[in-house]
């Protein structure tokens, strides 16, 4: 069964998606938080998507997982320079996600 290959990474990315909607959604309306609102909503986009793919044993893999480690990894950046809450938890639910999404890629 592809999903159980693959159940870390798929556990990460489900983590990481929803601490990213939380965080993306927090900062939306705050004009000075756009920047980590996009980065948030693209990661957790790109997390679910992942997840998915992992889940049904899809044909990209690999690529899919490198491209969310990079985005893993900006989003992560992003909302390390904020002090807010959300922004505290996010970035480490980002590189745990990363980190698990370069095995599978590799």
């Amino acid at each position: 069964m592809s999903h159980e290959r693959y159940r870390s990474c798929i556990d990460a990315c489900t983590s990481c998606a929803e601490e990213c909607e939380h965080c993306g959604d927090a900062c939306l309306g705050m004009a000075e938080m756009a920047d980590c609102a996009r980065a948030c909503r693209d990661c957790a986009d790109l997390c679910w998507s992942c997840s998915a793919f992992m889940s049904r044993a899809g044909l990209a893999i690999a690529d899919l997982c490198r491209t969310c480690a990079n985005l893993c990894d900006m989003c992560a950046g992003e909302c390390g320079r904020h002090q807010d809450d959300h922004c505290k938890r996010c970035p480490e639910a980002c590189r745990r996600c990363a980190e698990e999404c370069r095995k599978i890629a590799a």
